[in-house]
């Protein structure tokens, strides 16, 4: 009996890979076979007319990327602006989050009285629930009845009317806004978590030779921080980049021309005017960019980082 049991126990050699299987198989699941699906769905014809047998759709071959890209008809050209403005909006919001999350973690390296309380401040846009977040910017977003506008008119005075900032061009610094504030406590976080491993003897050291507090954050700080922002900075750029939540529940299913980010822009084009085929191309050419943006990204950063070794 002792000997039918060791046979039928896993080798150790073969027992990692079976506690990976069903993280496999749910990934699998989950990712991976959507993710074909909606490849061959980008080279059907694929509108409300098939929704009920999406196989039957006849197959257009590259007819659907070739109408996303033609940036000569209202379809392609409505794709390039939304392309456009997410990438400013990322650049914005990335960047705006970058700088918040580094100041605030390096002014938390020194210890002072309710450094613990405000570290749990900072954190609980990270802690809450996004669409809870989102419909409670939304409501101070409110044109008359919204905290925003009673602080700058009411009480500030740095306005003269109320402005609308959930429809028009003002929806672009709405959304920033609340992306920014929803993001930077991550990498406060990250960059906090970095900074412990920085030797405090450099700190002592270049205060002994006389270096000021900018120096030592340029000097030191950011040099040794180089590692960690690169992954930080990779990660920020593909979440705000695929950002859906966000957008959709701030304006809705119809974003401002002003703040039509490409997420619900291949929504509207998928589920608004029922051509999944087209939507589905899209789907795949931001996949594409978003593959080569982040290869070309580790290759120079590899590259740099080689270099400086």
């Amino acid at each position: 009996m002792g000997e039918r049991l060791r046979r039928l126990r896993p080798r150790r050699g073969a027992l990692p890979y079976l506690l990976l299987l069903p993280a496999l198989a749910l990934e699998l699941l989950i990712h991976l076979v959507p993710m074909v699906v909606g490849i061959v769905m980008s080279f059907k014809q694929l509108t409300q007319f098939f929704i009920r047998d999406w196989s039957a759709a006849p197959w257009t071959g590259l007819g659907n990327y070739r109408m996303a890209v033609d940036f000569s008809a209202p379809v392609g050209r409505s794709l390039l602006n939304s392309f456009w403005t997410t990438c400013c909006f990322t650049i914005l919001s990335v960047g705006i989050s970058w700088l918040l999350g580094t100041a605030a973690a390096i002014y938390m390296q020194d210890a002072f009285r309710g450094r613990g309380i405000l570290r749990a401040l900072f954190l609980v846009p990270y802690a809450l629930p996004v669409y809870a977040a989102v419909i409670t910017w939304s409501f101070m977003f409110q044109r008359d009845t919204g905290l925003i506008n009673h602080v700058l008119v009411d009480q500030l005075h740095l306005m003269d009317d109320k402005p609308f900032w959930l429809i028009g061009d003002n929806s672009f610094t709405a959304l920033v806004v609340v992306s920014v504030w929803k993001s930077w406590p991550f990498a406060f976080l990250t960059l906090m978590a970095g900074l412990q491993n920085i030797p405090k003897e450099l700190y002592e050291a270049s205060s002994m030779d006389g270096a000021g507090v900018w120096q030592q954050i340029r000097k030191i700080t950011l040099p040794s921080l180089r590692p960690v922002n690169q992954v930080l900075v990779l990660v920020l750029f593909l979440w705000t980049f695929n950002d859906f939540n966000t957008p959709y529940v701030l304006f809705g299913k119809s974003a401002p021309e002003a703040a039509d980010l490409i997420s619900i822009h291949i929504y509207q084009s998928s589920f608004v005017t029922w051509n999944f085929g087209v939507g589905s191309a899209m789907s795949v050419l931001l996949l594409l960019f978003l593959l080569l943006v982040t290869a070309v990204y580790l290759f120079l950063t590899s590259r740099r980082r080689d270099a400086d070794a």
